[in-house]
């Protein structure tokens, strides 16, 4: 029944059922824009290889205590169904106007979120005449560094919107570059490191993006500088391939012979070899490495090395989740386990806030403030229901809008 899949972006929560929908009967295009189709590729790949070693060591868990699970141990997917994904992918560039159906086309528009993000315009002609849906997909923060601003639309029968910090606005938290020069340099002067879990997409390379700028600025010792995950690196190398997808900021450093994704003291870590080989450097160093929320991945071997060094500093950038263990460092948790051994919390623990790569609700009310007229529908989804809640009715209150906050499984039918 379904003629094309259209996604907004490469984040896991955005595309990774995908293979699923094929292995179950699905084999039309997934259009997407050029950028997002790189790193969906990547994404997937990742997705399946660790749900196939969480699903082998839930079935040998299970064996070994001699019971069933509740849930299957199998994957969602697999590395085969992946591959019977990716030949359906259809790249587009922004502005482009692409035809689904002799009836239907669609436009992606740039939603400011991460490399390749878009918002999707989609133009139906119906028996009553031409209608356009648009769907927000993740909106990004305006002055996010690498990727340009969220697009700004303003004729809609029919809108979908993101409600992820629909209920806050972000705190002013200062000059994310100021702070983490601040950290860097205080931590460099103790003689500890500085472990920072990223997360692949997005937030490593508006890292480098930063770390690169005060380097050359001098605002920050020499230091050696690690991007410890293979997957951070590959989604770099992405980044770096898709210079359409860049600001005019990024685009001035690049004319004027800068390199904003890379810098003299900087080195790409794919080997676990060589990952392992960062702990055996002298002197303070910069170690960016997955998985964000320090569930699992190489970022936890080099916790085990610093955590119990006063003079290093473990600095989040991005959230953690509740019941996570980065949550559990953030929140100042004196002692935590890892790989089996429980470890003192003696290292400096700091946060840097204004990364977030979502509009707030202020940022959200103006985008929609753009459109020329009421639509016939505002849906909000993508946020928890008092933050879906909260902004209805703000858009009520200040925009005099009718809003509906579906629920799941909920069938609207729009003219």
């Amino acid at each position: 029944e379904l003629d094309a899949l259209l996604l907004t972006h490469a984040h896991v929560d955005h595309c990774g059922l995908t293979p699923k929908l094929v292995r179950e009967g699905f084999h039309g295009p997934i259009i997407t824009t050029s950028a997002s189709a790189d790193l969906v590729e990547l994404v997937l790949r990742d997705s399946a290889h660790i749900q196939a070693e969480e699903a082998a060591y839930k079935k040998k868990r299970h064996r070994e205590e001699g019971r069933k699970g509740k849930h299957p141990e199998k994957p969602l997917y697999s590395l085969n169904d992946v591959e019977q994904t990716l030949p359906l992918l259809k790249p587009v560039s922004y502005r482009q106007v692409v035809e689904i159906t002799p009836h239907a086309s669609v436009v992606f528009h740039d939603a400011g979120h991460i490399l390749g993000s878009a918002m999707i315009e989609l133009r139906v002609q119906t028996p009553g005449g031409p209608r356009t849906l648009v769907f927000s997909g993740d909106l990004g923060q305006a002055g996010k560094p690498i990727v340009c601003n969220p697009a700004v639309l303003t004729k809609a029968n029919h809108i979908v919107m993101e409600s992820t910090y629909g209920d806050r606005n972000h705190e002013d938290h200062g000059n994310v570059e100021s702070q983490l020069a601040d950290v860097i340099n205080r931590t460099a002067d103790r003689g500890g490191n500085v472990v920072i879990p990223i997360f692949a997409i997005e937030r490593s390379q508006e890292l480098i993006y930063y770390l690169s700028r005060l380097s050359r600025a001098r605002r920050i010792p020499s230091l050696p500088a690690f991007l410890d995950s293979p997957m951070a690196v590959d989604a770099t190398g992405i980044f770096r391939r898709h210079r359409e997808c860049f600001d005019a900021e990024t685009w001035m450093r690049i004319n004027s012979g800068d390199s904003p994704l890379s810098y003299p003291e900087l080195t790409m870590v794919r080997t676990s070899e060589d990952s392992k080989a960062i702990n055996r450097q002298k002197g303070p160093v910069i170690i960016m490495s997955t998985s964000g929320m320090c569930t699992a991945g190489r970022i936890k071997f080099h916790l085990r090395q610093n955590l119990g060094r006063p003079e290093s500093t473990i600095l989040f950038v991005g959230y953690q989740a509740q019941g996570t263990l980065g949550r559990l460092i953030r929140d100042g948790k004196q002692e935590v386990r890892i790989h089996g051994h429980n470890l003192w919390v003696k290292a400096q623990v700091d946060e840097i806030h204004g990364f977030s790569g979502h509009a707030d609700r202020d940022a959200l009310l103006r985008w929609l403030g753009h459109f020329n007229s009421p639509p016939q529908n505002l849906f909000l989804t993508h946020g928890e229901e008092d933050s879906a809640q909260n902004l209805a009715a703000h858009v009520r209150n200040e925009l005099g809008w009718k809003v509906t906050v579906p629920e799941y499984q909920q069938v609207v039918e729009i003219d």
